[in-house]
């Protein structure tokens, strides 16, 4: 461990392979294909392999193969173990220096907001679905880091064939949410990879953040039906995860399990599909 921790830190000091471990980090828990960490932090294949190379070396990311594809994911384990150590060894368990657990739902309602790119599809019906199962409990929003001018009209159909009310949805960018004065969030979930890709700020107040992956339904070809079938799949994916986060009994868990929990929710359904 005295070496480990060490070489771990100095893995991480360099500023290109730390944006290679946060993109992972707001990908868990994906296994990311090489391909996309290149393109998604714009460097060449020989690069991406050395700083891959390196923190599987030092055991903060682990590889699998798919077929002909090389994918990679984060070590939870091995993160939680770093942490650790920074806290209870090197900073003596002085747990004010880590974040505070959410605030109890008794107190006001939770506020949740899910992000993907164009905030026309997938983040749109995840918040219509938690305002609609559970709008007594938790404040629901949704944006997009490049949103369309326009709701997609099958996402909205679909909607109100499941008896949602549409008037309050819009697409809007996620710099609406960045403001000085904006409430400070207790959940943030990405919904869509390209967004989880993306660097952004970290949001005030230290939310409990996830990404929940989906396919983009937008993309879907083939018949009018085939189409809504995937918007439909979609919906079902979205709407049992959703129910499944709004009945944890977040009075009893700390942060710590809590994240776990939210992190297992896109896990368990990927791993059925597998």
């Amino acid at each position: 461990m005295e070496n480990v921790i060490p070489d771990r830190l100095t893995v991480l000091g360099h500023p290109q392979r730390l944006a290679l471990f946060r993109l992972l980090m707001r990908r868990y828990p994906d296994h990311v294909p090489a391909g996309e960490l290149a393109q998604a932090l714009n460097l060449k294949a020989s690069t991406l392999s050395s700083y891959l190379s390196a923190l599987m070396q030092v055991g903060l990311v682990s590889q699998r193969r798919v077929a002909t594809s090389l994918q990679y994911a984060v070590v939870i384990d091995a993160v939680q173990e770093t942490l650790d150590y920074l806290v209870n060894d090197c900073c003596r368990g002085r747990v004010e220096a880590c974040a505070a657990p959410p605030r109890a739902p008794g107190r006001r309602k939770f506020r949740v907001l899910f992000i993907c790119s164009g905030n026309s599809a997938r983040s749109i019906m995840a918040e219509s679905i938690l305002r609609h199962e559970a709008g007594d409990r938790f404040e629901a929003f949704s944006a997009g880091t490049r949103p369309f001018s326009e709701l997609n009209p099958l996402a909205v159909d679909l909607l109100r064939r499941n008896g949602h009310d549409v008037t309050p949805l819009r697409s809007k960018h996620v710099s609406e949410f960045q403001r000085p004065d904006t409430p400070p969030f207790d959940f943030v979930f990405t919904v869509c990879d390209r967004a989880a890709n993306e660097d952004c700020p970290a949001w005030p107040g230290q939310p409990v953040t996830a990404h929940w992956g989906l396919p983009d339904p937008v993309r879907a070809e083939g018949s009018e039906a085939e189409r809504g079938l995937a918007f439909q799949r979609c919906f079902a994916t979205l709407a049992n995860r959703i129910r499944l986060f709004a009945a944890l009994p977040f009075e009893t868990l700390d942060r710590m399990s809590l994240q776990r929990k939210v992190d297992d929710l896109a896990r368990s359904d990927r791993e059925t599909e597998e």
